[in-house]
């Protein structure tokens, strides 16, 4: 990524003196000789940092400070002063300047500053990439809830669009805290029941008498306490949809009773004799291995194969770590909204911790973790500090993973990356590692955009 800077000064000698030096560092230099050019700029051109005068005619370096971090507070502003002016210039920075430099101006102080400051823009810039691709996503996949471009998603998505509008039984299948449960909704959504009730039952949070009675119903006097009599949940959904949730968790007598209603569409409410019919659509979900479950003798065979029709499997999130950046930055905004806080991203080493992070929890693990970073955070970007300690814990420099569905032009940069952190950033020993030449490891580190990854010589 190519940085524009614009560098605000009255003295021509000054802003084209820095103006070239930073063009030698690589950034796309613009120049004003006042603050009203200099504003002129910013609102024309797409500023990423602004270093500027204090004393200038027409709108001095305050107002202009002022009016950036108005309209524009993510576009960091360096002040430029003398010395008689430091205090000046230390009132500019509690009215939100970067950071200040007194003339005449240390070059390679400069250098280390802007890209400090270009750092924290790179990632309020990354963050905003994200919820692009968020909302890009949202609007072409049709279900805006599921977030996520992995190979094994993409794999995912497409069978459930595919049976989605067929009266197929779908068994989703995957660990506790994978989104089982939004494949579930995606599918009813995507149906042409999706108009009718879609009812959801999570059956082990349920005793196994209240559970009969609570899919089935129940009549008047059916047992203690039964005063009246209640519609089960499968009447209840008639013409519509319903969701078992852990469907392992039931026993053999309810599995009985919801096998016929696979088969015949028929049951009767517990204590009745009324036989019912119903037209619904099951969908159920397990994070067990029901053909294990088989094997032991509590699991119906019969049931399991008509509940069978169709299997969705949803990967773990250690299997598709490409999707951790589009769950956090979505994650990030809705805790951010919801606690009144500006955060602007997350920081690249919190960022290294959360791929590093093998999330036992899956999805739900991660979005605890984002609302207990965004509650922790004491600024507008999220560090290492600010999360858990079992995800901060781990190391980032063990191991390099390359997961399925990355590009061989990120598997390159990620092989980089960890190999310069591995070797402290010493250049010569990360190409002697890589077996490359230092020329063609200063163009990767380059075109890759790894030059704040502790790059020495």
């Amino acid at each position: 990524m190519k940085f524009n800077i614009l560098i605000v000064d009255d003295e021509k000698n000054i802003r084209e003196g820095l103006g070239a030096s930073l063009e030698m560092d690589g950034y796309k230099i613009f120049l004003a000789e006042n603050g009203k050019k200099g504003l002129d700029a910013v609102n024309r051109e797409d500023i990423d940092l602004v270093i500027t005068d204090l004393k200038m005619p027409e709108l001095s370096g305050e107002e202009l400070l002022k009016k950036i971090t108005s309209a524009n507070p993510n576009i960091p502003v360096i002040i430029l002063t003398g010395h008689g002016s430091i205090e000046t210039a230390v009132t500019a920075m509690r009215n939100g300047a970067f950071d200040f430099l007194t003339k005449p101006v240390n070059l390679d102080r400069l250098s280390l500053l802007v890209k400090r400051a270009l750092s924290n823009r790179q990632l309020v810039l990354k963050h905003r990439e994200l919820e692009d691709e968020v909302e890009r996503l949202s609007k072409r996949q049709k279900f805006s809830a599921i977030i996520g471009k992995s190979a094994q998603m993409r794999k995912v998505l497409e069978v459930v669009e595919q049976v989605a509008d067929t009266k197929a039984s779908v068994l989703i299948t995957g660990e506790s805290g994978v989104g089982k449960e939004l494949i579930a909704d995606a599918i009813h959504n995507l149906s042409s029941r999706k108009n009718q009730r879609f009812i959801k039952v999570h059956c082990a949070a349920l005793s196994e008498n209240l559970l009969e009675s609570e899919l089935f119903g129940h009549e008047k006097g059916s047992f203690t306490g039964a005063i009246a009599r209640k519609r089960g949940r499968f009447e209840l959904a008639d013409k519509g949809t319903i969701f078992l949730d852990e469907i392992g968790e039931i026993n053999q007598s309810v599995q009985i009773k919801i096998l016929r209603v696979l088969q015949e569409k028929k049951f009767e409410r517990v204590g009745g004799e009324e036989t019912l019919e119903v037209d619904v659509r099951i969908l159920s979900a397990t994070n067990k291995d029901l053909k294990n479950e088989i094997g032991k003798g509590t699991f119906r065979e019969d049931l399991f194969y008509r509940l069978n029709v169709v299997n969705i499997h949803v990967p773990p999130l250690r299997e598709r770590k490409e999707d951790i950046s589009l769950l956090s930055a979505a994650f990030l905004n809705e805790f951010a909204r919801d606690n009144g806080k500006k955060i602007d991203g997350i920081d690249p080493k919190a960022y290294r911790a959360l791929y590093n992070y093998d999330w036992p929890g899956n999805i739900r693990e991660l979005r605890n973790c984002i609302e207990s970073s965004v509650v922790m955070c004491r600024g507008n970007i999220i560090t290492l500090n600010d999360m858990p300690p079992s995800v901060a814990a781990g190391r980032d420099d063990e191991y390099i993973r390359i997961s399925p569905g990355m590009s061989l032009e990120e598997a390159e940069k990620e092989i980089i990356r960890m190999t310069l952190i591995h070797a402290k950033g010493n250049k010569t020993k990360t190409a002697e590692i890589l077996g490359i030449g230092r020329k063609t490891l200063h163009r990767k580190i380059k075109e890759f955009n790894l030059e704040g990854e502790k790059n020495t010589e």
